[in-house]
This record gives C-alpha cells, sequence and structure tokens, in this order.
C-alpha cells in the first residue's frame, strides 16, 4: 500500500504466505483431507514507510520509526 502512495503500511510478508500456501495445496493434491490440516496465521510482517508522502502531507517522522522499518520509500 505505502508503494501506492499510502504513509503506512504493515503487513504480512506476502512470499511467505504464498509458500505456506503452495505448501497446503500440495497436501490436499496428494489426498490429505483439508479438514485435517491446521489453520496457520502470518507469523512475520513487515513495515513500510513513504517519506513522499510524509513530505506532502508535511509530516516529519521520527528516526526510530525510519531505522525499524523494513523499507522506506523516498
Amino acid at each position: 500500500m505505502a508503494e501506492a502512495g499510502c504513509l503506512l503500511s504493515l503487513g504480512p510478508v506476502n512470499e511467505e504466505l504464498r509458500r505456506r500456501t503452495a505448501r497446503i495445496a500440495a497436501r490436499v493434491l496428494r489426498g490429505e483431507p483439508a479438514g485435517t490440516i491446521p489453520m496457520e496465521r502470518a507469523d512475520r510482517f513487515e513495515t513500510v514507510v513513504n517519506l513522499r508522502t510524509a513530505q506532502t502531507m508535511g509530516l516529519q517522522l521520527p528516526p526510530t520509526l525510519l531505522a525499524r522499518a523494513d523499507e522506506v520509500i523516498e
């Protein structure tokens, strides 16, 4: 979302979710009943900050936020 112009984005790491989905699909295709496969939730998240949007809004973001972000769009 931050790449599309939002100020901040926090969400699961999509690559990890795709891998998990592929593993579950493979188990189902091998014949394992879907009802026996435990549900999973994301355990890794990433934060993206859009500095261009912050500047447009007249905001100055704290350096600690920028240091902790996984990606900063300038």
